[in-house]
């Protein structure tokens, strides 16, 4: 049996890696989520009732609710920052810092505020729930960030984080995809990020 060449080798490999994509996709939008928690539905929800990109992360945080809200509401761009990834968020000039302790100036939260992601782009806060959920949306209502904080094991809290992009015009679906991979990098951190900083205030 002759080995095969290189070309032929490529080719397989370059095969395989398009059959992997769509599981690699999937396990993005769906990373640390329970079937439960990808079927139920969410505060935001009906921002964007019929989304062309859904994105649903969750993770376990050893802490009570009430201990992990107050990270979440001083989330944003000149406040707490994302907890994700600050170096690559400001090598795009987005000047992100990322806190490490719960400020009092950043506590006050309402619906109609604004939430920034860089100086010139801001999501409005809709729905300020404490401390269960809180949800960000995007001015002509094309997108929505929930998150929602949910009672888990021994006092734990799952938090679940979803993203629903409305159906853009078909020359923005790709933007979407991208936005959506790129979102599936950032938001694991930012759930770590969030999970390490509220467990070790705890402790």
């Amino acid at each position: 049996m002759r080995a095969p060449t290189p070309r032929a080798v490529g080719l397989l490999t370059a095969a395989a890696a398009v059959a992997l994509i769509p599981l690699a996709r999937t396990w993005g939008l769906q990373w640390g989520a329970s079937e439960d928690e990808l079927d139920t539905g969410l505060a935001g929800d009906d921002v964007v009732p019929v989304p062309s990109l859904v994105a649903t992360r969750a993770i376990t945080i050893d802490a009570p609710a009430e201990r992990v809200w107050p990270w979440l509401v001083q989330l944003g761009q000149g406040r707490g920052g994302f907890y994700s990834y600050d170096w690559l968020e400001n090598l795009l000039g987005l000047e992100i810092h990322s806190a490490n302790r719960i400020e009092d100036r950043w506590q006050g939260l309402a619906p109609g505020d604004e939430v920034h992601l860089a100086k010139s782009a801001a999501l409005a806060v809709t729905i300020v729930d404490p401390p269960r959920a809180l949800v960000l949306t995007a001015p002509d209502a094309s997108f929505s960030w929930a998150f929602t904080l949910h009672p888990g094991r021994d006092r734990s809290t799952r938090l679940v984080v979803r993203e629903r992009y409305a159906r853009p015009r078909w020359w923005a679906v790709p933007v979407n995809e991208v936005v959506g991979s790129v979102s599936t990098v950032m938001s694991r951190r930012m759930l770590i990020g969030i999970r390490d900083r509220a467990e070790k205030a705890v402790r």
